[in-house]
């Protein structure tokens, strides 16, 4: 995941802050190189880890760090301020025109995932109750314009494109149609560069100076690093962009873009893509992701991830069932879609306070999941809803039709025996049950029946 070598590397130099019980300014100095060390290595701007160790050790070696009870806290803490400032210090906003519609220019390189971000942000602007226009402005790239219509069907949003005619006059025809159609915003996806082109970059300064875009948010490959940076910075140059959005989130990226980029161009980062779905784009919170890469988790966003992509009402069904005791591997196989549903178990257990930084450490097999959907769908109904009708000759059936070994059937069963225990420990302390239940119900998260498989 994203962040994840980095966050190791912060780690680290913060536990030896910690075995010390009182600091010196030679202790905070050395913690500050190795954290300037680790910015580099994950791709970030020489001159924004050199201002921003200084930043911090100038304000770590004050009295009252020094003097604290817990002076690595301390560090920890100006740390983490001075991370969010880096990148942003608030969420950015999209600023809405006062007179409809609200014009969005998307720009970049080629490869980028500009295309398929133009439809994200299509979506994500219609679930908020708009009525988004997808533009296709790139006639160049064969089939952009097919592309554009294809992801936008997926996502529910209408296409306008004119053929091949000059980008500036379908900006400009499309601007005109959603006036008389009722669309209050308009996503134009204009050509992607291989690099910075003269020519094409005055296409980009026509079609700005035509149809006067609120934003011109520029798509940036996080995967790229430093070289990302400096493409952001030669287009704020050429088309004063007003944001960023950074793609590819989810992928092992070292960081470098999303530290370096705010501080190099003065431009936030107003969205992240973090997969390969439509649904895979959000808000850029710097705060959150401050504390992310220290390892203090992001339970905010995976609240908001959990409110949004799964069924709350499957999953207080199911917490009722397991109260009750009567979980069966029917009502697992749900909450494994559920768990599906929010994306990467890696990427959800990034988002959880201590494990973030420490995911490394524990062996995470992906397709552990679908492995065991495929042993449950190779039950017949009646193994499903009562499990207590499991011998080894069912056993090997299932295994032999899923194509997974014995063992890894036991296992399930037995997972799904161990939630069936911990619910009745429960029950048994009446209080605590009720306590339970109110949480399962009120969390917005699915209840974790065996734990998160393959873990």
């Amino acid at each position: 995941m994203a962040f994840e070598g980095l966050s190791q590397k912060l780690t680290n130099a913060f536990k030896k802050l910690r075995n010390k019980g009182k600091l010196t300014e030679a202790d905070v100095k050395e913690a500050m190189r190795e954290v300037r060390l680790a910015l580099l290595e994950a791709d970030v701007n020489f001159k924004v880890a050199k201002d921003f160790t200084k930043r911090v050790t100038e304000r770590a070696v004050g009295a009252d760090v020094m003097e604290s009870l817990t002076p690595a806290q301390m560090v920890i803490k100006i740390v983490n301020e001075e991370l969010t400032s880096l990148m942003g210090a608030e969420s950015a906003r999209i600023e809405f025109s006062s007179k409809p519609p609200t014009i969005i220019m998307l720009c970049g390189l080629q490869g980028a995932g500009k295309t398929t971000h133009a439809a994200k942000l299509g979506k994500w602007f219609k679930e908020q109750n708009h009525r988004p226009m997808l533009v296709a402005c790139d006639i160049y790239r064969p089939a952009a314009i097919e592309q554009l219509k294809v992801v936008g069907e997926k996502a529910g949003v209408p296409v306008f494109e004119m053929g091949t005619v000059n980008p500036v006059k379908i900006a400009k025809e499309a601007i005109k149609h959603a006036r008389d159609y009722g669309n209050d915003i308009v996503i134009l996806d204009t050509a992607g560069r291989l690099h910075i082109d003269e020519q094409l970059m005055q296409e980009l300064k026509n079609i700005k100076a035509e149809v006067a875009p609120q934003e011109i948010l520029l798509t940036i490959d996080s995967m790229t690093g430093q070289d990302a940076v400096n493409v952001a910075k030669t287009f704020n140059e050429l088309l004063d962009i007003t944001g960023v959005i950074l793609t590819k989130l989810d992928g092992d990226t070292r960081g470098g873009a999303a530290l370096s980029v705010k501080a190099v161009t003065g431009r936030p980062i107003k969205f992240a893509g973090t997969g390969e779905k439509l649904e895979d784009i959000e808000l850029f919170h710097p705060d959150r992701m401050a504390s992310r890469i220290l390892g203090m988790g992001d339970v905010l966003s995976l609240i908001e991830q959990a409110e949004q992509k799964l069924d709350q009402k499957k999953a207080e069904e199911l917490a009722e069932k397991m109260m009750k005791n009567k979980m069966d591997f029917n009502d697992m196989l749900d909450q494994y879609e559920q768990i599906r549903n929010m994306g990467p178990i890696k990427g959800i257990l990034s988002k959880l306070p201590g494990i973030g930084n420490k995911l490394d450490e524990v062996d995470i097999n992906e397709r552990q999941l679908d492995w065991n959907k495929a042993i449950i769908l190779s039950m017949t109904p009646a193994e499903r809803a009562k499990p207590g009708l499991m011998n080894p000759s069912r056993k090997r059936r299932i295994a032999a039709g899923s194509g997974r070994s014995v063992e890894e059937v036991n296992r399930l069963i037995k997972q799904l025996e161990q939630t069936q225990k911990m619910m009745r420990a429960f029950n048994s302390k009446g209080k605590k049950g009720k306590k339970m239940r109110s949480m399962m119900n009120g969390g917005g998260m699915p209840p974790m029946g065996g734990g998160f498989p393959g873990l």
